[in-house]
């Protein structure tokens, strides 16, 4: 059986990080908010627009990263800056983007038979938006793994990337548009990079993709897949009609936001109760939670792949750190809140209060959240008793981040403040059995 795993990510952007031999303070603050991991987006030498995600050279840095007046080569920077945040109990994983590349690299050049082509043109990635209008990325080449000449030669170039990526110390992938490469082509990486480097993980990127698209692409051998729970208003059921179909394939990671949407607290308007309620769901919903800097402070500015500068560091009269490590702490010291366990939304009285049942697959833990959607104004919660809504015969224990109460009383009336969550734990025991059974 699969051992839970802490999955606490922060998102390091590094744009907004600069030089790497600036990013300790960032390791430090991570770590002091109990978070394990480090996720950043590329660092690669992007080509002509400056983009992150349009790599140039695999192989070398982006040069708004490094110092120049190092004695310290690009690589052994990168090495030194792995090594800090690993001396703060951090493992680091980085974006692997090899859907596309920059349409002006020299690999285009080398090997035009790894791409396709239009009308004698390189072909870049698209999409359609919510308008239903196509949006072309000009500045990528998109690699053609299904109609080259040369698949081995392609699949060797990209074991080149990962092996030096994990040479420099990196101990895993968000793999960028998982789901647009051939599931044979992952099954095969993971499978070759896991033999020689077996603690590597492996993140699919899938987000916007339908539950059985991300099925199948989790079904190449991923260790966790990405969620939509960011989008959900708290009250539809495409969520957890999504979180069904694919937690028996492979685990998920929740994020409130992310380097590429519009930062939450400037959705929220400046409601911090909001801010701390999202990330209660994120961390308790889903296996894995991953947050982006600056959430902690409020930060209302949206990162950018190409113009983002450490000069954007907002200063704020914003502090939610210490909120953050005390449900990073609960999400730690219990395993229910370490798997996509079962999970059901359970119903009361007030249309305002979301109930959420869950119990552990792996262990006997069983938890309830109660959540106030209203990020406004206060909602009043009754029950008989708390225990109507769990299976588990022990007693619950309040391990709430905010106003945890000693003693459950019954019957249990509460007024829970704009956006609050509570959180109870118990054990099941031997005598009762999991609600999907």
């Amino acid at each position: 059986m699969k051992k839970p795993q802490e999955m606490i990510i922060y998102n390091i952007f590094p744009l907004l990080a600069g030089r790497f031999s600036l990013w300790g303070e960032h390791f430090r603050r991570a770590s002091e908010m109990c978070f394990n991991w480090v996720f950043v987006n590329p660092i690669q030498r992007p080509g002509y627009s400056g983009s992150l995600y349009s790599i140039s050279d695999y192989f070398s840095f982006n040069p708004l990263l490094t110092d120049v007046n190092s004695k310290k080569s690009p690589a052994d920077q990168v090495r030194n800056m792995i090594a800090e945040a690993q001396k703060c109990g951090l493992s680091v994983m980085i974006d692997l983007v090899v859907n596309h590349c920059a349409f002006d690299s020299e690999i285009t050049r080398k090997h035009p038979e790894w791409f396709s082509w239009e009308r004698g043109e390189v072909a870049h990635p698209f999409c359609y938006g919510d308008d239903g209008k196509k949006v072309v990325w000009g500045d990528l080449a998109k690699y053609n793994y299904e109609g080259t000449k040369d698949p081995e030669g392609l699949y060797q170039f990209i074991k080149k990337i990962v092996d030096f990526l994990i040479t420099l110390g990196f101990k895993g992938f968000r793999c960028d548009a998982a789901y647009q490469l051939p599931g044979k082509f992952w099954k095969r990486l993971i499978r070759e990079t896991k033999k020689n480097s077996p603690g590597v993980l492996f993140f699919a990127e899938t987000l916007g993709c339908t539950a059985d698209q991300t099925r199948t692409t989790a079904r190449a051998g991923f260790d966790y897949v990405f969620n939509s729970s960011k989008w959900w208003d708290l009250k539809g059921h495409w969520l957890m009609a999504q979180y069904d179909l694919t937690r028996d394939v492979s685990d998920s990671i929740s994020f409130p936001d992310s380097h590429d949407t519009p930062r939450l607290m400037e959705d929220f308007r400046g409601n911090i109760a909001g801010v701390k309620q999202r990330y209660l769901l994120a961390a308790l919903y889903s296996a894995g939670v991953m947050m982006l800097m600056g959430y902690e402070l409020g930060f209302r500015r949206s990162t950018h792949v190409v113009h983002s500068r450490p000069d954007d560091w907002e200063k704020t009269d914003v502090d939610i750190t210490s909120f953050i490590k005390k449900v990073n702490n609960i999400k730690k010291a219990h395993s229910v809140f370490q798997e996509d366990a079962p999970t059901e939304i359970l119903q009361n009285n007030n249309p305002d209060i979301l109930i959420l049942w869950k119990a552990s697959t792996r262990t006997d833990d069983e938890a309830l959240i109660i959540i106030n959607k209203d990020i406004h104004g206060k909602q009043h919660f009754y029950a008989e008793s708390l225990n109507e809504f769990v299976l588990a015969g022990a007693p619950l224990q309040d391990v709430s981040p905010e106003y945890p109460l000693e003693f459950i009383p019954e019957p249990f009336h509460y007024e829970l403040n704009p956006g609050q969550g509570l959180v109870y734990v118990t054990k099941r025991d031997g005598a009762r059995q999991i609600r999907e059974d």
